[in-house]
């Protein structure tokens, strides 16, 4: 969670020529699935994969929100420049101490085709193929991906490196199995 501090502000709305008044707000923030999910409702395309516009960050900031939102529409483009780099650096945290060696990486990732989009719909399909509780919807998203990676990696199957036996092989083996029964009367 991100605790974030709007000062109050007066401002001058030109069209109306009065000065308007916006209190001070304090908000928390969550990047989370449930966030991703509103966003994407909203504009129909995959959050995690597309450009977006000043409009739709600043809408994902208010998607972002737990608790009450602001009572003042504006409140959200007072932002300062600082807090919105603020914000950022906490969408892109990575939440965790666990880091993956590529190989990992890559194991954890090949279900996922190259070049297919993720979108919350199909975060919430990893979730319930790895039995990831739906309450760690509402987790920094970055940890919810190393929790999935994590579950994929460790829950994949075990390669044993037995070859499959061909035609000739089982035949041989029969053939074996035979001998031994006719040698000690079975």
């Amino acid at each position: 969670m991100l605790p974030l501090h709007i000062d109050a502000k007066e401002l001058w709305d030109e069209t109306k020529e009065e000065f308007i008044k916006t209190d001070a707000v304090d908000l928390i923030l969550e990047h989370s699935l449930v966030s991703i999910s509103k966003w994407e409702s909203k504009y129909h395309k995959p959050f995690l994969s597309s450009e977006k516009t000043a409009e739709e960050s600043l809408d994902y900031i208010e998607m972002m929100i737990i608790g009450k939102k602001p009572k003042n529409p504006l409140a959200l483009r007072l932002l300062s420049k600082e807090q919105v780099e603020e914000i950022g650096k906490y969408i892109n945290d990575p939440m965790t101490a666990t880091t993956f060696s590529e190989e990992e990486e890559k194991e954890a990732t090949k279900s996922s085709k190259k070049g297919k989009f993720i979108t919350s719909e199909e975060i919430y399909y990893w979730m319930t193929a790895q039995n990831i509780p739906f309450e760690c919807q509402y987790w920094h998203l970055n940890r919810l991906i190393t929790l999935v990676k994590i579950c994929a990696i460790n829950n994949k199957p075990k390669d044993n490196k037995k070859k499959k036996m061909t035609s000739s092989d089982l035949a041989s083996r029969r053939k074996q199995m035979e001998a031994a029964r006719k040698r000690y009367g079975g």
